[in-house]
């Protein structure tokens, strides 16, 4: 059922310090229909808090827009949930193909304040700041569009040179139970992180900030009037697995973590199979040592169990009761 409320424009803001042992946030602040919740954490070795990312009404409506800010202060660890997936309920006005998305910049960071997405779309915007030595772990459950959503997500990363990321955006194909398997209009998802590093000079301009990483998706079922050559739907197009995973590791925190899964992608070997794989999945190497990791399942709960495995070494990191709460 999708719930009784108008849409609305939504924000918040979180800013995580750290104080010797003990991290809090100097602002915890959010307006409808966004809700940020920080549990207490009653044992801990290292200056954590964790945030869960709630919405009013069990998901998001067409035409909510979220606009969040966080920010990691050095030595400070904040881990990032949700209280089960994000849903996004169908698109309330006209089909389109054509949204524009706003550019991210090197030098201006609140450019994409400004959305050129029709009404109905359902959009999501998050930018973050880590401090030197600051560490953001982002483990959210995944995004499950219903049938007709329509949804866009921007997430910007600025991260100081020594700051740490964990960065999982995945999504599923909608609600499977009830037969809807990719049955949304639209899904558009784009990241991009940004490292800043000690003022260089090149070609006689500083340069200190570089663009490290940029990963965008579009999902859209297509318009045959538009595109008569696309006669596959995307049900067709996205084949057997139903949930699409995308891991950005970077900074010395996760350095433990890219080492083990470098070690057991080596191990992979491509050979014809008589049966197909209910799990798959890639790495590649960014600068600076950091890395990507690519998963697609035919289930969602199997790409969860694999990414807690292979996340498993964070647990000496942040700490085991923080750690108990991600992949419930």
């Amino acid at each position: 059922m999708i719930p009784r409320r108008q849409s609305i424009h939504g924000s918040g803001r979180a800013v995580l310090k750290a104080f010797g042992r003990d991290a809090s946030f100097s602002e915890l602040s959010f307006t409808y229909p966004l809700k940020l919740i920080s549990p207490k954490i009653t044992t801990y070795d290292v200056p954590i808090a964790i945030v869960y990312i709630l919405s009013y009404g069990g998901g998001l409506i067409s035409g909510d827009r979220i606009d969040l800010e966080i920010d990691v202060e050095e030595k400070a660890v904040l881990l990032v949930l949700t209280q089960g997936s994000t849903k996004v309920f169908p698109a309330r006005g006209p089909r389109q193909s054509d949204i524009r998305q706003p550019s991210s910049s090197a030098t201006n960071t609140s450019e994409q304040a400004t959305t050129t997405s029709p009404s109905y779309v359902t959009t999501q915007r998050l930018h973050t700041h880590i401090a030197p030595g600051g560490f953001l772990l982002l483990l959210p459950d995944p995004i499950t569009c219903f049938a007709g959503a329509s949804y866009s997500q921007t997430q910007t990363f600025i991260m100081k040179h020594g700051a740490s990321l964990v960065l999982l955006d995945w999504y599923t194909s909608g609600r499977m139970s009830r037969g809807e398997a990719w049955a949304f209009q639209r899904y558009r998802s784009t990241n991009e992180v940004w490292v800043d590093y000690p003022a260089t000079v090149e070609n006689g301009k500083s340069r200190d900030r570089r663009r490290v990483a940029r990963d965008a998706l579009l999902l859209e079922e297509g318009d045959t009037a538009l595109y008569p050559m696309k006669s596959r739907t995307l049900k067709d197009r996205m084949g057997t697995f139903a949930c699409y995973a995308t891991l950005h590791l970077l900074g010395p925190s996760v350095q433990k973590v890219i080492a083990s899964i470098q070690r057991e992608f080596e191990t992979i070997r491509v050979f014809q199979q008589s049966k197909r794989d209910t799990l798959i999945w890639s790495y590649s190497s960014l600068e600076d040592g950091g890395g990507i990791v690519r998963v697609a399942g035919e289930e969602t709960e199997l790409v969860k169990v694999w990414l807690k495995r292979m996340l498993s070494s964070l647990e000496s990191v942040i700490g085991s009761e923080a750690w108990s709460k991600a992949f419930l």
